[in-house]
């Protein structure tokens, strides 16, 4: 069939732009992989719960330390305070005023995290696969611990099937339990400055800009 030099050229032109319009279709990305974890309130300071099945064993040895559990909760803070039965104002003022020793809590979790907690403000955040490896990496790394060796018990915590461990940092008044937290969902990749973070309500503050709240504290 003959085709017109000009209509020829019109016709190779418009394969061509079809062309380059069909290589130009790209296949949506895939959403990005995410892990929950969770901010519970305890009206002084808030635990951090990940889903245990999520924390690669590899990264925080010392979780094979609950084997039945389903979560655990994660805290910090000052180890005379927070392991005494009932801690007295000197105790308080003590932990407040110059830097001590900490240590870790964590608590293996059977039940929902908000089974476990009824009374407590619960917050619900989002982070991606890699942020709940680095937030685990953290929390691994903040146990004393004497070479390589996974740390050992300092004996029951405080509720449930609970642990206490000997942790690396001092804790001071600008270094407490919630900027603890705040660093860890940091790590994790969340939107926060933990400067600033004295109490707990500072925390959950300003974790409700990214995080959900799942439970309201009880009145």
């Amino acid at each position: 069939m003959h085709v017109p030099g000009g209509r020829l050229c019109g016709v190779l032109a418009l394969g061509v732009l079809l062309g380059a319009c069909r290589e130009a279709v790209h296949e949506p990305a895939a959403p990005e992989e995410t892990r929950t974890v969770y901010l519970v309130s305890h009206g002084w300071h808030a635990g951090l719960v990940l889903r245990r099945a999520d924390v690669p064993p590899a990264l925080w040895p010392e979780q094979q330390d609950f084997p039945a559990a389903a979560f655990l909760e994660v805290g910090w803070g000052d180890s005379a305070y927070y392991r005494a039965p009932d801690p007295g104002i000197g105790t308080l003022l003590k932990a407040g005023l110059w830097p001590t020793p900490s240590v870790l809590h964590v608590v293996g979790l059977r039940r929902p995290v908000t089974a476990s907690f009824p009374q407590s403000e619960i917050i619900r955040v989002e982070v991606p696969a890699a942020g709940l490896a680095a937030m685990a990496a953290y929390v691994h790394a903040a146990y004393a611990r004497e070479a390589d060796e996974r740390a050992r018990p300092l004996g029951p915590g405080l509720y449930g099937e609970s642990l206490f461990y000997r942790a690396r940092e001092r804790y001071h008044v600008f270094k407490n339990c919630n900027t603890w937290t705040a660093r860890a969902l940091r790590a994790a990749g969340c939107p926060i400055k933990p400067a600033g973070i004295l109490t707990v309500g500072d925390l959950l503050a300003r974790a409700r800009a990214f995080g959900e709240v799942v439970q309201e504290a009880a009145e």
